[in-house]
């Protein structure tokens, strides 16, 4: 039986859904890297980074082969960077808004 679309955009927000993972993908949008780089450029440990890296992997937004005794990574779905940016633009907006509400708060007298 098939799984319905919409199970499996959840699966896959669930993939994105953590803070490593995303900043794994930043680093790799600037191209293929190995787990010593990204690990550095994360700032998280080897067995960390390689169970976040693994689901990656699981989900198909990464692949891995190696060079040698090294594991390069990369991503195979290139338009997961569209993504990101959607979701960038989204929080950017919703900031703004915030600060309108800020700035009207601010603006408020509470006088009695």
């Amino acid at each position: 039986m098939t799984r319905p679309v919409y199970e499996l955009k959840a699966e896959l927000f669930k993939t994105l859904g953590h803070p490593v993972r995303i900043r794994v993908l930043e680093v790799l949008r600037a191209g293929a890297s190995n787990v010593a780089d990204i690990a550095e450029a994360v700032g998280v440990g080897g067995s960390t980074l390689s169970q976040h890296l693994t689901t990656l992997r699981r989900s198909g937004v990464v692949d891995s082969h190696r060079d040698g005794s090294t594991v390069i990574y990369q991503v195979t779905v290139p338009r997961v960077f569209e993504l990101l940016e959607v979701g960038r633009q989204i929080l950017t907006t919703s900031l703004e808004n915030d600060q309108e509400v800020l700035a009207d708060l601010g603006r408020m007298s509470y006088e009695a």
